[in-house]
């Protein structure tokens, strides 16, 4: 054996549920499940009734794993199903119709499509996605990691105490959902921040203060290790993840790029070894695995990646009603209009010969590290989980073809993160710079003259969430607690990722805008009720009534204690006594 592959994949989408359903809101999970999660699955059992273990790394980000864990995401599934069933069907009709032979057998493969989905979501998983994942892991075949609580973006977060917040709620989430502690962190966006002082990058509201470096709160909540971008580790450019496949990011990358420089290579490191990191020189640390950006963008490019081929089913080009697609990629420059049917028996010799080429790929770069360097090294493939299904309707197929071959490869061996670090603890200390998965490897995605405005509503709810934590930390009082707690949900809401990014690319703008406007909202009126509540010790009927529709609408981490936004020396001066 020469080498490990680590296929890492990230699983989330911003809470939705009570959000909307159509064209934003409930049907971005229904349509994840669907495309995603459980194609995914079920091409994991079928390598494990093979007797091949697939030992991926999957993240499912505590607030996706929340959302598939409740009731009316459950329920609602089932009615999304029924209604892609039957608006297959609608166009059966209506092909048949028509006498559009070709169409008919595209719309039965929808039918059956969403059936055989039905079937198994009910049958086999018995309604439960995150306890089949669950499953897999206790049986030893898959390794889960978290993700910061609400998919926060960590280096641009106000305070300390909101990066705590995000690490010790997504732990405890996942300790309920699987029963264990995670190993393993998806920093949000891969975005890491060292340890420095900080000024706000927001002129409306100034603060200025010495931050602790991320993996200082990886290693208070004992996380083993995350993920970032090549450069973080090697330097040089960063080609981001993103920019293939959103217009607007184009336009808005030619702002930044004349004043962008990259990073100098650090040509005493290498991508194939995993690195302890400590910004403050202390054993304060957490284990850093690199991006391989060459074979990750084979995959992941629109451009001139696999999804790229034009045999594959086009993504952006659908029939209504019901949304169904019929249409192939045809070219890289083909528009809608230009798309030509979608063939399904087409596909399989092109899901096979690039298999074939990434498997190759594979042991290529694996082989040449160890013959230069004679060390066994990892190759790590991080990836957005939905790419897989949702963007690359073959996708988890290709999955499956890959992990077949390499399990038939005798120089590469496929191996989890955790498993790995078990095998191969570094011995390295290095310090990263500030840095994300983003174009340029910095931040201009979620903080441009688009989102400047969003931050300052952050910050401020931040601030005040601190202030309160701090006043009402010895409180008994129920009505207190219950207050605060809300609000501090809809801090860890307010503070989603997604909303900076749906507003950068354009994909959902207004949606975005909303919600976390809605957040914002929530939190300045209930700062209002603790505030009259403090003074009259009663909640009007009103108020009352508030409280109990924002508890029902934004239903989420049910074991969340307001005081872990207590200041942090001040917490941390208690639990050394």
């Amino acid at each position: 054996m020469k080498g490990y592959f680590s296929l890492v994949l990230h699983s989330h989408l911003p809470y939705v549920i009570n959000h909307g359903e159509w064209p934003h809101g409930m049907d971005w999970l229904y349509e994840a499940a669907a495309e995603t999660y459980i194609p995914l699955l079920r091409e994991f059992q079928s390598l494990i009734s093979d007797g091949i273990s697939p030992n991926i790394t999957i993240g499912l980000t505590p607030i996706l794993s929340e959302q598939l864990a409740s009731e009316k995401f459950k329920h609602g599934f089932i009615h999304y199903l029924d209604q892609k069933i039957a608006a297959a069907e609608e166009n059966l009709s209506e092909f048949e119709n028509q006498g559009q032979e070709h169409l008919i057998h595209l719309a039965e493969m929808w039918r059956n499509k969403y059936s055989d989905v039905k079937s198994y979501y009910s049958s086999q998983l018995d309604r439960n996605i995150i306890a089949a994942f669950k499953k897999m892991q206790d049986s030893g075949h898959i390794e889960i990691i978290t993700c910061g609580a609400t998919h926060g973006y960590f280096p641009l977060l106000g305070t300390d105490e909101s990066i705590d917040a995000q690490v010790r709620v997504g732990k405890e989430t996942y300790r309920r959902h699987f029963g264990r502690d995670p190993k393993g962190i998806w920093l949000p966006e891969c975005a890491y921040r060292p340890s420095y002082e900080w000024s706000s990058p927001i002129a409306e509201y100034p603060k200025k203060f010495y931050r602790r470096g991320v993996e200082e709160f990886l290693f208070k909540y004992d996380i083993q290790y995350f993920i970032v971008d090549k450069h973080l580790i090697l330097g040089g450019k960063n080609r981001g993840v993103y920019l293939d496949r959103f217009d607007s990011l184009k336009a808005l990358w030619k702002q930044f790029e004349k004043n962008w420089k990259p990073l100098e290579e650090e040509k005493e490191r290498s991508i194939y070894e995993n690195y302890l990191v400590s910004s403050t020189g202390t054993s304060r640390a957490a284990v850093a695995y690199g991006r391989h950006e060459e074979s990750s963008l084979q995959v992941w490019s629109g451009e001139y990646g696999y999804p790229g081929d034009g045999r594959y089913l086009d993504f952006h080009k659908k029939h209504f009603p019901g949304g169904h697609r019929y249409w192939k990629v045809t070219s890289a420059k083909a528009d809608l209009a230009d798309k030509q049917e979608y063939y399904p028996e087409d596909v399989e010799e092109a899901l096979e010969n690039q298999a074939t080429h990434f498997v190759e790929l594979l042991d290529s770069y694996i082989s040449k590290y160890y013959d230069e360097s004679g060390k066994v090294g990892i190759l790590t493939a991080p990836f957005d989980t939905e790419l897989f299904g949702h963007w690359w309707f073959e996708g988890p197929r290709f999955v499956g073809k890959v992990l077949r071959k390499l399990y038939k490869n005798d120089d590469v061996k496929v191996i989890t993160l955790g498993n790995h670090l078990e095998k191969s603890r570094p011995k390295t200390v290095i310090s990263m710079p500030e840095g994300s998965w983003g174009q340029g490897g910095f931040h201009y995605i979620w903080l441009n003259e688009w989102t400047e405005w969003t931050w300052k509503h952050v910050y401020g709810a931040e601030d005040q969430m601190v202030e309160l934590a701090n006043k009402y930390a010895e409180t008994k009082d129920d009505v207190v607690r219950r207050i605060l707690n809300q609000l501090a949900r809809e801090v860890l809401l307010l503070e989603s990722s997604d909303w900076q990014f749906l507003i950068s690319t354009w994909s959902a703008r207004d949606y975005a805008e909303s919600r976390l406007t809605v957040h914002a909202e929530h939190i300045k009126h209930l700062a209002k009720i603790l505030a009259s509540y403090d003074q009259n010790k009663l909640l009007t009927e009103r108020e009352q009534v508030y409280l109990a529709k924002i508890e029902e609408v934004d239903d989420v981490f049910p074991g969340i204690d307001f005081t872990y936004w207590r200041t942090l020396k001040a917490r941390e001066s208690e639990e050394k006594k």
